[in-house]
């Protein structure tokens, strides 16, 4: 259902519930409230490293209550690399580097399905290297040009 394109952009594709439900299941979580805690964490997080179109247009894509735990961050002026960003997640919560990667995958597996390929592509070449991976995509760069 949630792989579809939405008729109405404007409107989220699925409900808050659903979104923790997908979480849920992406994670095994044991429960909802586990993958509330991980979509809030990990939503913040990268609320404070998005800026400008991407972020609004990412908030309208997800449900109030997930784009608000988004929006209510103020962007940092320093840019986290993918593992950083890993590590910010671990510290502020409290966990260890591999739980804060295992929900922010959990998460940003149902982000990417929300958000499509147009405006994912967008997100991720705002933000520095690593993240793509952390979103389950390639990490594609150019290789510089070598003088001949």
């Amino acid at each position: 259902m949630y792989d579809q394109p939405r008729a109405n952009p404007a409107q989220p594709a699925m409900t808050f519930e659903h979104m923790l439900e997908r979480v849920r299941y992406e994670g095994a979580y044991p429960t909802r409230e586990r993958a509330e805690e991980a979509v809030r964490t990990v939503l913040a997080a990268l609320g404070r490293q998005l800026v400008g179109d991407e972020r609004v247009d990412l908030a309208r894509c997800l449900p109030v209550e997930a784009a608000l735990a988004l929006t209510a961050q103020t962007p940092d002026t320093e840019r986290l690399t993918g593992w950083a960003f890993i590590k910010d997640i671990a510290t502020r919560a409290g966990t260890s580097p591999a739980i804060a990667r295992w929900d922010t995958g959990a998460v940003f597996a149902v982000v990417t399905r929300l958000t499509g390929p147009g405006l994912l592509g967008r997100i991720l070449h705002q933000l520095p290297d690593g993240y793509a991976l952390l979103f389950g995509q390639a990490e594609l760069r150019q290789q510089p040009q070598r003088a001949a």
